[in-house]
């Protein structure tokens, strides 16, 4: 086993049997995936008048004295509404060993969503960054950005990954890794910046159907129900007309994909690294984690394009087929997991094209 790396599940597993994370009950059946856990909100929520980060040496309980606007309870559901920011206790808390450091990541069908998340701790100066050793409580931040949304206690918006050591690959390393393994279905891969390149396709499918942008003013959002919900009530269908690119409005939300297909090998894991504004004012994958297996043939993959959730900025912003969107950057595993994504675990998105989020009806 290696040194250094991400945890697998069966670690992440120990984690709990040692007491390095508790929850006040049991984890759910399917909460631990390959390469993290799914975090679970807890019974109450706190309305606030902004957005903060506690900031050294400070609890976020302290913060929420000063700016909490409503407190309630989310035993049997609550509306959390469009263009506010919610704070809520997760059930989970950490004892973390002086090696093993974390990150968090809202989970793909949040990021569909358009729900905003981060997670953060106390005398934490960053958000979804979890220092090593950290002791404590942990926290989301929460605001619905297109549709408003229904939560629960026990409701999953994120998920958190533990590592240990400097997991990252190098460009050199990554190279290699794509020559043995194909990581992405392109015959002149773009890896620089740590990363490799993803693009976006605008051609469309034998429909001609390119993406979906988010409509307003709709119906809430169950995040727990899965196909409850009509497309046509959420949802206007983009379609390629022509020319092979798309105006971004600001403050519209879409579900576009990549041209290329994501291989994600099972000693590895991969995640989507913010887009540099220096060459486009939009916000590309708002939930980066890809876990191993993830496009990979034996688990069910055989390439598994990238859904991406796009946002552009102050001003509108032209996107054209095939320009770059984004970066894949990799890391090593600690050891190979138990379950891959994908067949072991019946995975929502394995072998995925431009899809939307699990809640909607086929």
């Amino acid at each position: 086993m290696r040194q250094s790396g991400i945890l697998p599940d069966r670690a992440i597993a120990e984690l709990f049997a040692k007491g390095n994370l508790t929850a006040p009950r049991p984890l759910d059946a399917d909460q631990i995936q390959p390469a993290s856990l799914d975090l679970r909100l807890g019974t109450r929520a706190y309305r606030v008048r902004a957005s903060f980060l506690p900031g050294p040496d400070t609890k976020v309980a302290d913060k929420l004295s000063r700016f909490t606007l409503h407190e309630f309870d989310l035993g049997d559901g609550a509306v959390l509404e469009t263009g506010c920011v919610y704070i809520v206790p997760l059930m989970e808390a950490l004892d973390l060993p002086e090696n093993i450091s974390a990150s968090a990541n809202p989970k793909s069908s949040t990021g569909r969503l358009d729900i905003f998340t981060r997670v953060m701790t106390d005398g934490g100066a960053e958000f979804d960054k979890i220092a090593a050793g950290y002791h404590g409580p942990l926290y989301i931040e929460i605001s619905p950005r297109t549709f408003p949304i229904v939560v629960r206690a026990g409701s999953r918006l994120s998920q958190i990954r533990f590592r240990t050591g400097h997991a990252l690959l190098s460009e050199e390393e990554l190279a290699g890794l794509h020559a043995e393994q194909t990581l992405i279905a392109a015959e002149n891969p773009n890896i620089s910046g740590g990363g490799i390149a993803l693009s976006i396709d605008l051609a469309g499918s034998g429909d001609g159907l390119i993406g979906y942008r988010g409509k307003h003013h709709t119906a809430v959002i169950d995040v727990d129900r899965r196909a409850a919900h009509e497309v046509e009530d959420f949802w206007e269908p983009i379609r390629a007309r022509g020319r092979a690119e798309l105006i971004l409005d600001p403050d519209e939300f879409y579900i576009l994909v990549s041209r290329e297909a994501v291989h994600v090998p099972p000693l590895h894991a991969a995640e989507m690294t913010p887009f540099d504004p220096l060459v486009g004012e939009f916000r590309v994958h708002y939930a980066g984690f890809f876990d191993p297996g993830f496009g990979h043939a034996e688990a069910g993959g055989r390439g598994s394009r990238a859904v991406l959730e796009v946002r552009s900025h102050e001003v509108p912003f032209i996107l054209e087929h095939g320009q770059i969107v984004g970066r894949l950057v990799y890391e090593h595993m600690l050891e190979r997991p138990k379950a891959l994504y994908g067949a072991d675990l019946k995975s929502n998105y394995q072998a995925q094209g431009l899809k939307l989020s699990k809640h909607f009806k086929a």
